[in-house]
């Protein structure tokens, strides 16, 4: 038992300095030991500037507590065995990222019933969910002036408040793509004088932890499979209607992430492999959401052909090829069906209302392109 406690606290102070470093790297606009040259050393990072990346580490990672959290105390209330988080530090130094996958508990016995499923499923969204509001409410009414912009970017003081019009030009930059529920903040809290550009939210430490939290509450909330949303739907429809739609909802998610992916102007002495490629892709994905394979390659096949049908009609639609990562894992890691439970007893109005309330959160979270280079 101890050994275990040792093991979850040094997890947790680990991913505390990896999102520190991470959250600095992006506080100040630098790799910690890479440059346009290449590697650098001494690192390009002051330890004073890594000790301003613990505003991103703290927001962040309380938002993650709250979410396992929520799942830990629910299912002990349940009196399920469950583990205290395992957290998940990765921080690399040379590239930029959020210094830790994430979190995740184990549960180390069946769940019994809907009610047990949905009530796990929908606590650690929800409990992460306040934590992603009270972020961004501090984030958008604590602005500060267009000097701390200035201070990362100094040839921005030149254009002044118009700095969009001319800072991003280079086919690299990275932008977020906002949620319905950030643009709501940015429209009804917070001052317009003082409003980042989408391209700049990184460098605002308790705002990008809002962002990143409404993203994973989105991620989590899909409803597939045996992700958070995924046992909150199966809660509330059961293990059979739940299972029929989940590969559905499946596949328009494929369907949509590789939208516009590859352009129709084909070259088959170069681009052979790019479309064989993807199409193999889509047969890995779909093969196991059917015992019969053929089922499996007609889906990857309809898929393939829907896909180019709208690209020929509406060249414009784009998806967001980001998620095929996500569908891949979700077919072959996570899983796309959801287990029975043993009692199979429908849930209560009040439970089916707050499910509708998750799947609100979920709209009010989710963006179809979260992170954008242009």
């Amino acid at each position: 038992m101890k050994r275990n406690l040792l093991l979850h606290a040094l997890l947790f102070l680990l991913t505390l300095a990896t999102t520190t470093f991470a959250g600095a790297e992006w506080r100040y606009g630098r790799s910690y030991f890479y440059g346009l040259e290449g590697f650098i050393w001494p690192p390009a990072i002051s330890g004073e500037e890594v000790v301003g990346g613990l505003v991103f580490s703290l927001a962040f990672l309380g938002f993650l507590t709250a979410h396992e959290f929520g799942h830990y105390l629910t299912a002990r209330f349940y009196r399920v065995r469950v583990t205290l988080p395992y957290y998940i530090p990765v921080w690399l130094g040379v590239t930029f990222g959020i210094g830790t996958m994430g979190a995740f508990i184990k549960i180390k016995e069946r769940i019994f019933s809907r009610k047990e499923f949905f009530d796990i499923g929908i606590a650690g969204p929800l409990a992460g969910f306040v934590v992603a509001l009270a972020l961004l409410g501090y984030g958008f009414t604590h602005l500060p002036s267009l000097e701390y912009l200035y201070a990362i970017h100094p040839d921005y003081r030149a254009w002044g408040q118009n700095y969009e019009a001319f800072a991003y030009l280079r086919p690299d930059d990275l932008a977020i793509g906002k949620s319905v529920l950030f643009w709501l903040f940015e429209e009804f809290v917070a001052d317009p004088a003082l409003l980042p550009s989408r391209y700049e939210i990184m460098h605002y430490p308790i705002l990008f932890a809002g962002f990143l939290s409404l993203f994973f509450t989105a991620l989590n909330l899909l409803p597939i499979g045996q992700l958070d949303g995924g046992h909150i739907l199966y809660g509330m429809m059961g293990y059979e209607r739940f299972n029929r739609l989940s590969p559905i909802l499946f596949t328009l998610f494929v369907f949509y992430a590789g939208l516009g992916l590859f352009s129709l102007q084909i070259n088959l002495e170069e681009d052979w492999w790019k479309w064989g490629g993807y199409a193999l892709y889509l047969i890995i994905v779909f093969q196991p959401l059917f015992p019969d394979s053929r089922r499996g390659l007609l889906v990857a096949a309809g898929v393939l052909s829907g896909q180019l049908a709208v690209q020929a009609l509406w060249p414009e639609v784009q998806g967001y090829n980001g998620w095929l990562v996500f569908g891949l894992v979700l077919s072959r890691a996570l899983g796309v069906f959801h287990p029975p439970s043993p009692n199979e007893e429908p849930l209560s109005k009040g439970r089916i209302m707050l499910g509708w309330f998750a799947l609100v959160v979920f709209v009010l979270c989710f963006s179809p392109a979260p992170f954008i280079i242009d």
